[in-house]
C-alpha cells in the first residue's frame, strides 16, 4: 500500500476515532466532524438566500397556518429554546425544509396538497426530526471523511487517478453516502411521528400523507440508488411503528 493512500487512511480513521458521539434519542453513535455553530452560520446564509431569491407568500391565513401548525411540532420536539422563523415560499412543489439555526420554510404546493393540519404536521414533524437526530452534521461529516479516503486512494492511483475517483466515488455513493441517508429518512419518519403524536396530531395521517405522496410522484428511482427510502418501505415502517406504540 502506497504511503499517501496509508495516510489517508489513517487520517480517516483517527478521524472516526475522535468525532464518535452517542445520540440518546436514536440510540445510536454518530460520526461528527462538524460542530453546531458552523452548521447554524450556514443555515442562517441559506434561509437569507431563499429569502432573496424565491418568492414568498403574503397570504395571513398559510402563514398563519404554517407557524401555528410548526410551534406545536417545535415543542413537541424540545426545541423552543431558539428563536424559530417561518415562511411560506411559492412554488407548486409540495415541499418543506427546516434549517438548524431555527427556521421553517413550506411551499404553497404543499399546503395545497396536504388535506389536514395532521398531515401538515407529519412533513414538518419529519422535517424537524431531522434537526433533533443531528443528521446535516453526520451527513457533512460521512462525505467529508469519504472525500478524504477518496483522495488518498487518487493520489495512489498515478496515471489512472480520474477513473479511480470516478468508480470510487460511485461506489462510495452506492455502498456508504445513498443508503445512510435512507437510515436517515426512516429515523425522521419515527421521530416525526412522536412529535406528531406528543403535539395532539393523529399519527396514522402520517402514512395517509405518504400514499399521497407517492400518488404524485412521476416517475421512480430504485430505492438502492436512491437517498430516499422507497414509498412502500417507508410506509410499511411508519405502519408497524405505529402500531408497536398502540397509536392510531
Amino acid at each position: 500500500m502506497s504511503r499517501s493512500l496509508t495516510v489517508a487512511l489513517s487520517a480517516a480513521g483517527a478521524l472516526a476515532l475522535a468525532a464518535c458521539a452517542y445520540n440518546e434519542t436514536l440510540g445510536r453513535n454518530q460520526f461528527l466532524i462538524v460542530d453546531d455553530s458552523a452548521l447554524t452560520q450556514q443555515s442562517e446564509a441559506a434561509w437569507a438566500e431563499a429569502l432573496r431569491t424565491q418568492p414568498t407568500s403574503n397570504d395571513a391565513t398559510a402563514n398563519a397556518r404554517v407557524r401555528r401548525v410548526g410551534s406545536r411540532i417545535v415543542e413537541a420536539a424540545g426545541l423552543t429554546n431558539r428563536s424559530w422563523d417561518y415562511a411560506v415560499f411559492v412554488s407548486e412543489g409540495p415541499n418543506a425544509f427546516v434549517l438548524p439555526s431555527g427556521k421553517i420554510g413550506v411551499t404553497t404546493g404543499l399546503l395545497g396538497l396536504v388535506r389536514n393540519d395532521d398531515q401538515l404536521a407529519a412533513v414538518l414533524g419529519h422535517e424537524v426530526g431531522h434537526v433533533v437526530a443531528r443528521h446535516a452534521a453526520e451527513r457533512y461529516s460521512s462525505t467529508a471523511a469519504t472525500s478524504l479516503v477518496l483522495s488518498g486512494v487518487q493520489s495512489a492511483a498515478g496515471d489512472y487517478a480520474q477513473a479511480a475517483g470516478a468508480i470510487g466515488g460511485l461506489g462510495a455513493q452506492l455502498g456508504v453516502l445513498l443508503p445512510f441517508s435512507r437510515r436517515h429518512e426512516l429515523e425522521a419518519d419515527r421521530l416525526g411521528v412522536d412529535y406528531l403524536q406528543r403535539a395532539g396530531y393523529r399519527p396514522s395521517e402520517s402514512i395517509a400523507l405518504w400514499r399521497l405522496m407517492a400518488g404524485q410522484r412521476q416517475g421512480s428511482t430504485p430505492e438502492f440508488a436512491s437517498t430516499h427510502p422507497s414509498d412502500a418501505s417507508r410506509i410499511a415502517a411508519l405502519e408497524e411503528y405505529i402500531r408497536s406504540q398502540g397509536w392510531s
